[in-house]
């Protein structure tokens, strides 16, 4: 929220202040009773319903309190607060509201959870419409001055450019572009430079870096390198794969989301 807010003060925008109490959370944890939802339980569902107003009078509460000092700094602030599944609302969010950019905070996931469930951050990563922005930590919008940018130079979709230049612009920050080289997708310095050359001229990037840097698989490269240059913040596409596909080829945003420290900008790129 207070990067919402940072980014609205520089670019005069409405920021949305969107909570979903995620109704798969609804338990009953009263004392003596094992937990069970109450959601769709026939002998009770007036019992039911007051539980749900009794949260989302809760949720208001709380909303209200934690949006007061954001509001006193004169920035137009719309809150709502839906009852349901989360991604559901925010994907619903974006296409009715025509969002420019989500930003969405995240613990990170790792491991056996990481292929079991993943997050509502990362199901918004690979299926949003437009960009999302992943914070972990406070930051503050006037340190960031250095973006990686990780590509092949060969996106297709030019929106991908155009997005990213808006992003640079927010920031006022320098674009790092960086080719991971890997044994599985290695290409000669000379291809890579010529790409980037190509990609550079039609998309008209300005303040930028050219690079290259090898590793043993793209997600350690991209996190490595921003290390190494200690830049501000990460940015790339997904393809947004899902179902089968999304099992078996993974994805490297959604792995970058999770592992690195930095905030993590995603574009999905769109199919043909």
């Amino acid at each position: 929220m207070d990067l919402a807010c940072q980014i609205a003060h520089n670019t005069h925008i409405e920021v949305v202040a969107l909570h979903v109490l995620d109704h798969t959370g609804l338990f009953d944890f009263s004392a003596g009773s094992t937990a069970y939802p109450l959601m769709g339980n026939p002998a009770g569902l007036e019992m039911d319903q007051q539980f749900l107003e009794s949260l989302y009078q809760t949720a208001e509460e709380k909303c209200t309190q934690f949006l007061k000092p954001f509001e006193k700094e004169g920035l137009k602030i719309t809150k709502k607060i839906k009852i349901g599944s989360a991604f559901h609302y925010i994907t619903e969010e974006i296409d009715e509201e025509k969002v420019d950019l989500v930003i969405m905070g995240s613990k990170g996931v790792s491991g056996f959870e990481e292929v079991l469930i993943g997050s509502n951050t990362e199901k918004v990563v690979r299926h949003a419409k437009c960009p999302v922005l992943t914070v972990k930590t406070k930051i503050n919008i006037k340190d960031v001055k250095d973006i990686v940018f990780a590509t092949n130079f060969n996106e297709e979709d030019s929106n991908v450019a155009e997005e990213l230049k808006k992003l640079q612009h927010v920031f006022k920050a320098k674009l790092h572009l960086v080719r991971v080289n890997t044994p599985t997708s290695f290409e000669t310095n000379r291809n890579i430079m010529a790409h980037a050359d190509d990609f550079i001229k039609e998309n008209n990037i300005s303040n930028y870096t050219i690079n290259i840097y090898s590793d043993k698989v793209e997600e350690d490269g991209i996190i490595f390198f921003a290390q190494d240059i200690k830049a501000n913040l990460i940015a790339l596409a997904t393809h947004g794969r899902s179902g089968l596909l999304h099992l078996l080829s993974g994805s490297i945003a959604e792995d970058v989301v999770n592992h690195a420290i930095r905030p993590v900008w995603t574009f999905r790129l769109k199919h043909k």
